[in-house]
């Protein structure tokens, strides 16, 4: 609670405000019931019309200053309920970026997206929706006790069984109802995920006829979570039943007994009204405070979510960083291991040493699996060696903050990442403030430059999301010139140039060449004809570092870069 109180702090005019106006509120509606005792008892016996219209004209005014004072509770528990949810919004946000890669291997997106959205708004409709209630059925429910008492003590006395009673329901139904919640969000998750797996495979699905199998995925998890709903609600729902039950109850008991002493003449018809006004606003205190328990109840299950993702400390920190630059991009590795989870059995890289000296064009080749994606992860520290030691002009990574690491280094990724946006504001990503002709020059390194006037608006043509309306060679040359705009001192093409023919990609690295003769380059690739004009070349077998050197000493002298050699020149795969 003190965690979710810390995000309140912002909204903690409103808040307060919110609460004096409950409060007022209930003040004033606990003193009609009253004057309504007062007008049967005195006016209406007396016959007195002037008392009554003078009472009946103070219960209007207060019941429209009790409507006044509901309006302004709507508001300032709107703004403090929408405002609370948007700063645990932001703060999930900003703390999944710190998150290493390890740390979102912990949790799969779609867990995340729901966390941010349905996760956030429940508890945000706690407060919107509980706050009044909860404030409010406290100081109602003792007032009208208190009043209770004084009217008539002895029969205020059914409280004493109908309370209790009332706990023991709700206590039950809570027990029960709180695991179902936590399955309730943990099937909300799988849903997302099945819609997004969907929806990110969805040329998959369609050019494989699988639109009826993906239906029926969805469709598991769908029932699933319409049953743990079905079974959460239902047994909430059990709640407003069993308070009415008891407050029928209990309205017949003081009806019984109340008319009794009315009959006896111990108790006027104007305090039995009152007494039972009264009672029915202890009973509906008691009903209200239930429902704002099972909506406490509800929102705890997705604060303990959130707070999973607010507490998961980042595995990649800055707390060895000190004030230094990269200048040159040379980099060695020095008897490098690394696996994804300490509990594995295997590293994925193992005993990995070389050295890349400033300004070299490096080539890593191997077979698919050999984890050369996962060797230049480690170069940005997207992940944390195991052991061993990463150095970047003779400094360790770790001596680097990860902004500035991360903004030395260019990386063009396996998988082309656009956003939805124009092609400037992607290509801004690479350099937020670049010129018109620093865009134009990367545009021309990277070949953007043949293609880029046959859109509809050039550089202002706005790109659906992840770049659907371009060309999977298009994408992947508008990747090379954003990354080129940053202008790094290493710059890593992890086999971004597979969508390309051999003539292109031997014009971008010419042009790499020509125009940032200095950067460090490293380029992944499957073709030997991709890295063969590399200063060495390095290939990884199996997570391992098999052979360095240049192209013709690994024609010569290596069996595993031979074969693939050959095995390319037999499918056409000829060195341009």
């Amino acid at each position: 609670m003190n965690n979710l109180l810390h995000y309140a702090r912002k909204y903690k005019k409103e808040l307060i405000l919110a609460i004096i106006c409950i409060e007022a509120e209930t003040i004033f509606e606990l003193i009609i019931p009253m004057i309504m005792a007062d007008i049967i008892d005195v006016g209406v016996a007396n016959g007195n019309k002037s008392y009554i219209l003078m009472k009946g004209g103070q219960m209007i005014a207060f019941a429209a200053v009790a409507l006044l004072l509901g309006h302004a509770c709507a508001r300032f528990t709107a703004i403090c309920g929408n405002g609370i949810g948007a700063e645990i919004r932001k703060a999930e946000f900003q703390k999944m970026q710190t998150y290493s890669f390890a740390n979102t291997d912990r949790f799969s997106t779609s867990s995340l997206v729901t966390r941010l959205t349905s996760d956030v708004t429940t508890i945000q409709n706690s407060i919107t929706n509980g706050m009044r209630p909860g404030f409010r059925s406290p100081v109602m429910m003792l007032t009208a006790l208190v009043v209770s008492f004084r009217l008539n003590a002895r029969l205020a006395m059914v409280f004493f069984i109908a309370a209790p009673l009332l706990a023991v329901i709700l206590f039950f139904i809570i027990k029960n109802v709180r695991p179902l919640y936590g399955k309730m969000q943990g099937a909300m998750d799988l849903v997302n995920r099945a819609i997004q797996e969907n929806l990110r495979a969805i040329r998959v699905v369609k050019a494989y006829v699988r639109g009826e199998y993906e239906t029926d995925k969805f469709g598991e998890v769908n029932t699933y979570l319409k049953n743990t709903s079905e079974r959460s609600f239902s047994l909430a729902a059990l709640n407003m039943p069993a308070m009415q039950f008891v407050m029928y109850g209990t309205i017949l008991s003081i009806l019984w007994f109340g008319g009794n002493l009315v009959i006896g003449e111990h108790m006027k018809v104007g305090a039995l009204t009152s007494f039972l006004s009264y009672v029915l606003q202890v009973l509906n205190s008691l009903m209200m405070f239930s429902n704002v328990f099972l909506l406490f109840t509800r929102s705890l299950t997705s604060w303990r979510r959130i707070s999973e993702v607010l507490t998961e400390e980042p595995e990649i920190r800055d707390d060895r960083a000190t004030d230094i630059e990269i200048t040159r991009g040379g980099i060695q590795f020095d008897h490098v291991y690394f696996k994804y989870r300490e509990t594995a059995k295997e590293y994925v890289l193992s005993d990995i040493s070389f050295q890349i000296l400033p300004g070299q064009t490096v080539g890593i080749i191997g077979q698919t699996g050999a984890a050369k994606s996962t060797l230049v992860q480690l170069i940005q520290r997207l992940y944390e060696i195991n052991s061993g030691e990463i150095l970047i002009d003779g400094q360790p990574i770790y001596k680097y903050t990860q902004d500035h690491l991360r903004e030395a280094i260019g990386m063009v990724l396996q998988k082309n990442t656009l956003f939805s946006g124009t092609v400037k504001e992607n290509l801004c990503w690479g350099k937020e403030n670049a010129s018109d002709e620093e865009i134009r020059e990367a545009c021309r390194i990277a070949c953007v430059d043949e293609f880029i006037d046959r859109l509809d608006a050039g550089l202002n043509t706005v790109l659906g999301q992840g770049g659907v309306n371009l060309s999977g060679g298009q994408k992947q040359r508008l990747c090379i010139a954003r990354a080129i705009l940053k202008k790094p001192r290493i710059l890593i093409l992890d086999d971004s140039t597979s969508a390309l023919d051999t003539a292109t990609e031997q014009k971008i690295n010419d042009g790499l060449k020509d125009a940032l003769p200095d950067m460090t380059k490293i380029i992944i690739s499957q073709r030997i004809s991709s890295v063969s004009h590399g200063d060495q070349i390095i290939i990884l077998d199996d997570g391992r570092v098999n052979a360095v050197g240049t192209h013709d000493e690994l024609l010569n002298h290596n069996e595993i870069y031979r074969d693939i050699f050959e095995s390319q020149q037999k499918g056409g795969g000829l060195l341009a």
